[in-house]
């Protein structure tokens, strides 16, 4: 049982289809220690916002709190 050339075939489709998306996250052209800079800066940010949203008193909702009628 032979497939001949359907294989391949539908290899060429795939890839015209997705084209190459097997590298895409790693491959950013920074440093394993430039990369580990940049996301500790973000997680940084994130907390600082957070942090911030929660001294303002800023409430997202979420159904919990104080809702007196």
């Amino acid at each position: 049982m032979t497939r001949g050339n359907q294989r391949e075939k539908d290899r060429e489709r795939a890839q015209a289809r997705g084209g190459n998306k097997v590298n895409k996250g790693k491959d950013d052209g920074l440093t394993h220690e430039q990369r580990r800079e940049r996301d500790a800066k973000a997680l940084q940010e994130k907390a600082a916002k957070k942090a911030a949203q929660a001294a303002g008193g800023e409430s997202s909702g979420g159904g919990k709190g104080n809702n007196k009628k």
